[in-house]
Order: structure tokens, then C-alpha cells, then sequence
């Protein structure tokens, strides 16, 4: 009797399993990819500062950066290879309370040393944190202006990069480029690949300027229509010098 009665309540428990209110098979969200490689090469990553404080602040740089991207009281910015936080601490200040900068280094020690800036400032609008590689790992939907000063050329997949970043600009939200005129090799970025790699994942060019007291240029996108499929994505073949 008491066999009888486990195999009836194994048979209804199978039943049960079996009634349509939850699925059988759990599906794992998949992956996108895979994206395309750089059809150029990536410049390794030398150093967390591309000039003193100093010499850049007596050329103007940050402000006429921030001048230009029309920063603004209030906004929220992210400050991507953020480094030892030039654009970082002049942001904040930007920004003001209202406002919210979010530094991001995917060098573990970079980011602690940013940390530690931060603190002893007390920079209460900046919070740090640790980025991949390939994903800056940022929310959907939250960035008026996303910085990437002179670390552009660094991406060893920059058309990944592009398109896991691209879902958390505002609307009307701006990605901030600024970099060297020259190869990616020598630590530059060609503006006619710069414009190519961006439109690739759709990106719309919408501003640039010479601007040799940043050492280069100064070049400004906004996502226009669809993102892409990554599989629809084509490495731009430009020559790189």
C-alpha cells in the first residue's frame, strides 16, 4: 500500500511538471557576436597619463573640451579610460552636484589610484569603477556625454566596444572623442577611420575640429537608427599609415 501510494504521488508530481505553468527547458540568454577584429593594428596601453596635469591645464584643454561638448550643470558623464583622472576631477566640477561622473579603467590598479583620488577629494558626485576590455559595462539609458580622450586606439575590439556601449546614451545623449591625427600604431587614430569604425555600428559623425591643444582632435557622435546585428557589421579597411 504504502509503494502504491509513492508511485501515485511520483506520477502526479510528473503531471505537474508537466501543466504548462513553468518551462521544462531554461533557455540562456545567448551571447551576441561574434563582432569582426580591427582591421588595424591597436596600440598597447603605455601609461595612464598622456601629459601632465599641468601642461595641459596651461593649454586650456579640458576646458575647451568640456566647452565644446556642452557640458552643463546637472549631467551625467562618463569618462571612459579615465587614467589618473584629469577629465575626471574637471567634470565633477563641471557637472556640480546635481551631477553625476562616472570614471571608468579596465587597468585594476588605475582604477584603485582614481578611487583613492577621488576620495581624498571628496568628490561626492564621481563614483569609479572597473570596465572590460571589450564592454564598458555601462547601465542602459543614462549618459548625457561619454568621454574616450586619447585611449580611442588602445580598443582591440572597438567595434564590440562600440555597440554594447551604444544602448547607454540619453537620447540626444554624445560620445566624446578626442585623439591624435596620426596611425593607430603610434598612438593616434586617422579621423577618416575614426568616422568609418563609429558609422559601422551606428554612430552618425555630428561635430569635429582640429584641436592641437589636445593634442589633436576634438570629434563628437550620436547613435542614429538601428544598432546593427553584429553579424551585419563590417571592419572598415582604411589605410592606417
Amino acid at each position: 500500500m504504502i509503494a502504491r501510494a509513492a508511485v501515485t504521488l511520483m506520477f502526479a508530481l510528473a503531471l505537474a511538471g508537466c501543466d504548462g505553468s513553468r518551462p521544462l527547458i531554461k533557455h540562456e540568454a545567448k551571447e551576441p557576436g561574434p563582432f569582426p577584429a580591427a582591421d588595424r593594428p591597436v596600440a598597447s596601453i603605455v601609461s595612464s597619463r598622456w601629459s601632465t596635469e599641468e601642461a595641459r591645464d596651461r593649454l586650456n584643454e579640458a576646458t575647451r573640451v568640456m566647452d565644446l561638448a556642452a557640458i552643463r550643470p546637472g549631467m551625467t558623464v562618463a569618462d571612459l579610460g579615465a587614467g589618473e583622472g584629469y577629465y575626471t576631477i574637471r567634470l565633477a566640477g563641471r557637472v556640480g552636484r546635481e551631477g553625476r561622473v562616472l570614471a571608468e579603467d579596465i587597468v585594476p590598479a588605475v582604477r584603485d589610484g582614481l578611487a583613492d583620488r577621488v576620495a581624498r577629494e571628496r568628490l561626492e558626485n564621481v563614483s569609479v569603477r572597473l570596465g572590460a576590455p571589450a564592454d564598458p559595462r555601462l547601465p542602459d539609458n543614462s549618459f548625457d556625454r561619454i568621454f574616450m580622450v586619447h585611449m580611442y586606439h588602445e580598443i582591440a575590439q572597438p567595434y564590440e566596444f562600440l555597440w554594447r556601449m551604444r544602448p547607454s546614451l540619453r537620447p540626444g545623449g554624445l560620445v566624446v572623442v578626442v585623439d591624435a591625427d596620426r596611425s593607430t600604431r603610434n598612438h593616434g587614430t586617422p579621423p577618416a577611420l575614426l568616422k568609418c569604425e563609429f558609422a559601422a555600428v551606428g554612430y552618425a559623425q555630428v561635430g569635429f575640429q582640429e584641436m592641437r591643444s589636445a593634442g589633436g582632435y576634438f570629434a563628437t557622435f550620436r547613435a542614429a537608427g538601428e544598432r546593427p546585428d553584429p553579424a551585419d557589421i563590417r571592419a572598415c579597411r582604411i589605410n592606417d599609415g
